[in-house]
């Protein structure tokens, strides 16, 4: 017994010497500059990871960045992830490596991730691959926002769900909000609807999916993870045998009496041009390509865009002010259209306040923390060394809940962007450069169009503890708990 502890000691003892001193090892002779100040820990191979995922309230920067910055300035070394670490405050820093994306950074995902996501997924892949795949990202997307009907199946599914809520006196907001954007999602992706058995089927593999994309990444039969990339493995054979499907029933070809043979476009009415139909053209991209392309629209289609949702609804909900002025600005161009007639893309144009807001929620509520790049060659900024190989996270929320960017950083005030820039160095709620999320606009829309018809017919109160928690995903403690107060449609 006195023999196996001894042996874990020194391990540890060994592991820790080498979590110090072996990153230090490789920056002999360096002529770019210092290091920027800083601590690796104490834990082997972790380094400080545990103190900066420890949750916080995402309206805040978390104690770990509080004391790292009040300590070395907002440029510090670390250990992070298994690796050491540059973290980076700093406005100039950050705009800096979103920039340079392929250059001089790299983006460089845990390898956990990478096996739930996939080898292939645009969040993790680089180079000529990433920018195949956000092309097709952006085509479809330009040619998807201002559709009529994708704007009527998002106005259908609002009223759908808010017809749900009649006799209901409290929901879970962050329950509905999924169902909403899940529902759109597959709809505009698969082109499948909530009633066909293949929707509940990858819904349920998408739930485990997502449960084990936030868990530890320990790979033992029946852990989060493990089920998490079995869920992908499923997902990913339900969108190929869909593949299959389309290609026969595009393909099927029929004789006439006089044998002339014609191609046969089956079900399209039905189908429109969804995701996967364009995908089906996409010369460009390999088979294996296009399903991990649905899979990734799905995710960003389904979480980030159903958390954006909750916080408007949450900090709305703590500004009567500004649930007042969405109202009269949805009555408005209410107003103006004849009884029943659907929002088009140039009602959704005139909802000004409405992206005051949202862009408001994506700057305080803070949905993405961080993002994850490696330093592909040394690099000198503001005398700092970032040394080639080496970890470098920029931290978007703290620009963000700068005081000496944005007034008053700490506080829910729309207000301020009808004066303020909506781009540049010092809003990145989407990231930056060239992995700035594609699908940004269509999150806007969808949230739009839902806060039109849920401003003009409910009321709602929230519960005070119930607030934003980042681990480092967003979360709502008991999910967003929503009292209604008022029900009119």
């Amino acid at each position: 017994m006195g023999f196996f502890f001894m042996v874990i000691l020194v391990g540890f003892v060994f592991g820790l010497i080498l979590n110090h001193y072996l990153p230090l090892l490789f920056l002999k002779n360096k002529k770019l500059g210092a290091l920027p100040r800083g601590s690796f820990g104490y834990l082997p191979l972790l380094g400080e990871t545990l103190a900066f995922l420890k949750p916080h309230p995402s309206t805040t920067i978390g104690s770990f960045l509080q004391d790292h910055c009040s300590r070395y300035g907002k440029v510090f070394k670390s250990h992070l992830f298994f690796s050491p670490t540059i973290v980076s405050c700093d406005q100039e820093l950050n705009y800096f490596i979103l920039q340079n994306e392929d250059k001089l950074f790299e983006c460089s995902y845990p390898k956990p991730i990478h096996d739930v996501l996939g080898k292939i997924s645009m969040l993790v892949v680089v180079g000529d691959t990433h920018k195949r795949l956000r092309n097709v990202a952006l085509s479809l997307v330009s040619t998807t926002k201002s559709k009529p009907d994708f704007l009527t199946h998002i106005e259908k599914t609002t009223l759908q769900i808010l017809e749900s809520w009649k006799d209901k006196k409290q929901i879970i907001f962050c329950e509905e909000a999924r169902k909403f954007t899940f529902n759109i999602i597959v709809k505009q992706v698969l082109g499948l609807t909530p009633e066909e058995p293949q929707t509940s089927r990858i819904l349920e593999d998408f739930l485990t999916f997502m449960r084990g994309l936030i868990s530890f990444p320990l790979y033992i039969p029946g852990t989060p993870y493990a089920n998490a990339v079995k869920a992908r493995i499923r997902i990913s054979a339900s969108v190929k045998q869909i593949i299959k499907e389309r290609r026969r029933n595009n393909n099927i070809i029929y004789n006439n009496d006089d044998n002339i043979c014609e191609n046969m476009n089956i079900n399209s009415q039905k189908r429109g041009s969804d995701f996967l139909e364009i995908l089906l053209g996409v010369d460009t991209l390999s088979e294996d390509e296009k399903v991990s392309f649905v899979l990734d629209a799905l995710l960003g289609g389904y979480e980030t865009t159903s958390i954006l949702m909750a916080m408007v609804v949450h900090f709305v909900a703590k500004s009567p002010s500004a649930l007042d002025q969405l109202k009269v600005e949805h009555e408005c161009i209410r107003g103006k259209k004849k009884k029943g007639e659907s929002l088009n893309w140039e009602d959704y144009k005139m909802m000004s306040f409405t992206q005051n807001v949202i862009n408001e929620a994506l700057r305080y509520g803070n949905i993405v923390k961080f993002v994850h790049r490696k330093a592909l060659k040394d690099i000198k900024f503001k005398g700092y060394l970032i040394p080639a190989g080496w970890k470098v996270l920029p931290i978007l929320s703290t620009v963000h809940l700068d005081p000496s960017i944005n007034s008053s950083p700490l506080e829910f005030h729309p207000w301020r962007w009808e004066r303020q820039d909506q781009t540049g160095k010092k809003f990145t709620p989407f990231g930056g450069g060239s992995r700035c999320c594609p699908g940004s606009e269509l999150a806007r829309v969808e949230v739009a169009f839902f806060l039109h018809h849920l401003v003009q017919n409910f009321r709602w109160r929230v519960e005070d503890d119930d607030q934003p928690i980042a681990y480092p995903y967003v979360e709502f403690q008991r999910g967003l708990v929503l009292n209604l107060d008022h029900f009119a449609l």
